[in-house]
């Protein structure tokens, strides 16, 4: 696994270049779903520290114990987040990626303020407004990260966006880094395994990537 993490750090560093920009300024999110804490500490290991899950119940398996023996391990929800679990998702991860509708926000909100603690936030915009697959509509992006930022008191520090497999993701890609731009949001998490360079080259300063780093799911990259 070293040697594929080798990989993906040398693709995002040369992307990076190609762009005119500094590879330090792209995290590099290794998305561990599916994949057991045993897995998750070969990648720590070898270094890296940013990993995102998609469920809040299989990230409760296997972080908090990871989390304690990593102090510096840096967690993030990266998939659709149920209202009813904004309190457990707010004690365990450091950054909410999913943030996705009003309702959500209000019960994050309160969650915060209840535990005193405050993962950054970034607004999940569906670019591709597709019916089955959580964000926010781009034409509702602006309006709906003020009133998260200004009427909720979230600590909103970016955009996320998971294109339409079936479509070019440049489009979204530069679309996303449009709605960032103009709402002075400095972070923006897009790219996958298959586009992450593509993503680079249009801004992403976060990449979520799995397969090419564990290798396809529960097998052994």
């Amino acid at each position: 696994m070293s040697a594929a993490l080798a990989e993906v750090q040398a693709r995002i560093a040369a992307a990076a270049h190609a762009a005119s920009r500094d590879p330090a300024a792209v995290t590099l999110v290794a998305v561990s779903k599916t994949h057991g804490a045993d897995r998750v500490e070969e990648l720590l290991r070898a270094g890296q520290r940013v990993f995102g899950e998609n469920r809040v119940q299989e990230a409760q398996a296997k972080f908090p114990e990871l989390k304690t023996r990593y102090p510096d391990l840096e967690l993030h929800l990266i998939g659709p987040l149920q209202t009813n679990k904004a309190r457990d998702a707010v004690a365990l991860f450091d950054v909410i990626e999913s943030v996705d509708r009003p309702k959500l926000a209000s019960e994050l909100s309160r969650e915060m303020a209840k535990q005193g603690k405050r993962p950054a936030c970034f607004v999940q915009i569906n670019t591709g407004e597709e019916e089955q697959k959580a964000g926010i509509a781009p034409g509702e992006a602006d309006a709906f990260i003020r009133a998260c930022i200004e009427e909720h008191k979230l600590p909103v520090v970016g955009v996320m966006c998971i294109p339409p497999a079936d479509e070019e993701p440049a489009l979204h890609f530069a679309l996303l880094a449009k709605i960032a731009q103009r709402n002075g949001l400095k972070q923006i998490s897009m790219g996958m395994s298959a586009d992450y360079e593509t993503a680079v080259r249009f801004g992403a300063t976060h990449v979520r990537v799995g397969s090419a780093l564990f290798g396809a799911r529960g097998v052994a990259a």
